[in-house]
């Protein structure tokens, strides 16, 4: 039976990065992904923003992946002229809610040790968004947005340069724990199933990370790695050109999401949203009796704006660990040798700001494995 070091599972931002950062020192790696090319879900269906890190608690690993992520990430780009730009962003409160809700993010920022956040003056806001009607604004400097297909591209590119094999259209069936590392059982695009046996696995499959790991024989339920399905929709503004918006605008965040916000992207488009809801299925449809409703909420913010110039854009379905209404959870990111597993690298609930952190996640991996 053939035998590999490392089977990665997922070919996402988050797979991709722990195969080209593992292939620094070991060549004997796989990756499977169900898809037929790489980042086919949630990393391509996202906002596209590399984010400061403002929304997470202190010591939490979403705050620590994203910060070290980020500058990892500004630097990879630089260095590789991977399409980015350093905008900015605004949090803006449009009425006195609001205001309260801000000054919570800015408080949190203190205790988490970023020192870049500050409040705007009428005159900056003015300046910095003139379309956009807001009593008060923070703005995060370090904050901005990339073209995340070239991002994937490129680190799909280094990994093969660096000997990793990858398998599309392939799907994990079974995994058995052995003596020594484990068997995996995967059904190839034909249909036919071919096993190997691996002395590591890397879960990094997203969306489908719970039912991964309950593959292996972990109780998902117990360990609370349940996955839910949370889904964001997005419009677009018909007429960019319209307005004068080159930085990243937000409400402030709620529990589930960061708001229905207006991006900017690498094309000069503007894109709003995503909303937030949970579901059931993995639907990437978008609604568009959901129109009214993304207008009256950037309405609020953008006065201007015009039901008319909302086009339909896109979908997306973030992979959250708590359930509707329940509290803040942090990533998983574990190797399970205390449930039997030795070798096994859990990733799971990898959602925002699973983009900006993921070189960071990925040299976590490396010193795991």
């Amino acid at each position: 039976m053939e035998k590999v070091d490392t089977v990665i599972i997922g070919a996402g931002i988050i797979g991709l990065s722990c195969a080209a950062k593992l292939a620094e020192e070991n060549t004997s790696i796989v990756v499977i992904e169900e898809n037929a090319s790489f980042g086919q879900e949630t990393s391509s269906r996202n906002s596209e923003v590399i984010h400061a890190g403002l929304y997470y608690r202190p010591g939490s690993l979403k705050l620590t992946c994203c910060v070290r992520g980020k500058e990892l990430l500004y630097q990879l780009c630089k260095k590789n002229r991977i399409p980015y730009r350093k905008t900015g962003k605004l949090i803006i409160a449009a009425d006195r809610a609001e205001e309260a809700k801000i000054e919570d993010i800015f408080q949190n920022v203190i205790q988490c040790g970023i020192t870049t956040l500050r409040y705007l003056s009428r005159k900056e806001i003015s300046s910095y968004a003139p379309d956009v009607n807001a009593r008060t604004a923070l703005f995060s400097p370090e904050s901005g947005i990339i073209d995340s297909h070239s991002y994937m591209q490129f680190l799909y590119q280094t990994a093969l340069d660096r000997g990793v094999v990858f398998s599309f259209s392939t799907e994990v069936v079974r995994i058995r724990k052995e003596s020594s590392g484990y068997t995996v059982t995967v059904k190839e695009p034909q249909g036919t199933e071919f096993a190997f046996q691996a002395e590591k696995i890397i879960n990094c499959g997203g969306l489908h990370s719970d039912n991964i790991a309950s593959l292996a024989g972990i109780d998902i339920e117990r360990n609370h790695y349940k996955i839910h399905y949370c889904k964001g929709q997005y419009f677009r503004l018909g007429n960019p050109q319209k307005y004068s918006i080159a930085r990243l605008i937000y409400p402030p965040a709620t529990g589930v999401s960061l708001g229905i916000h207006i991006t900017p992207d690498m094309a000069g488009g503007l894109r709003v949203g995503p909303d937030s809801y949970y579901c059931r299925e993995i639907d990437y449809t978008v609604d568009i009796g959901q129109k009214q409703r993304f207008y009256e909420e950037i309405k609020k913010f953008l006065p201007e704006v015009t039901i008319a110039e909302l086009i339909g854009d896109t979908a997306g379905i973030r992979p959250k660990l708590q359930a509707e209404h329940e509290d803040f959870r942090d990533f998983v990111i574990k190797e399970e040798s205390d449930q039997g597993f030795p070798g096994f690298i859990n990733l799971i609930g990898i959602e925002s700001p699973g983009l900006t952190a993921a070189l960071a996640i990925a040299e976590k991996i490396l010193d795991m494995s």
